[in-house]
């Protein structure tokens, strides 16, 4: 006699019950336990050389999951690097556009402002500055 073979429905969807559970326990927390990777008093981030961002372009810095951009000589732009449709990191920015390659959209480099969707909302902007040739960036 064999044994009974799982269908692959079967096997997805307690894949998915056991994702689902192991994410809701990542969402709980004690009043006591402090957020990771964040601080009250977070200071501006140090990106780099301003250099590194061209005008009319810009650099996306994975890491910190910003974007900045220049759209004009000495005019620096900081941006939330996550799309507002899904949530992935934008991959960079051409043609004056910063681009999302998960579902196609664009934001403009002077604002954020969504030029081609899907995404509903334009990028959250960042305080930006240049500090001794390298960029501080603020998030809030």
């Amino acid at each position: 006699m064999s044994e009974p073979v799982a269908s692959r429905r079967t096997v997805l969807c307690c894949a998915a019950v056991a994702l689902a559970g192991t994410a809701a326990a990542g969402c709980s927390s004690s009043k006591d336990e402090k957020p990771t990777g964040t601080s009250a008093a977070a200071g501006p981030i140090d990106l780099g050389p301003a250099a590194d961002v061209p005008v009319g372009g810009g650099k996306v810095y994975r890491e910190q999951a910003v974007v900045v951009t220049q759209p004009a000589a000495g005019e620096y732009k900081a941006f939330s690097a996550k799309c507002t449709h899904a949530g992935c990191l934008v991959n960079g920015v051409e043609k004056q556009q910063i681009q999302c390659l998960c579902h196609g959209s664009r934001f403009g480099i002077a604002d954020g402002a969504v030029q081609d969707g899907p995404a509903p909302k334009p990028l959250p902007a960042y305080q930006v500055a240049v500090q001794n040739g390298n960029l501080q960036v603020t998030k809030g």
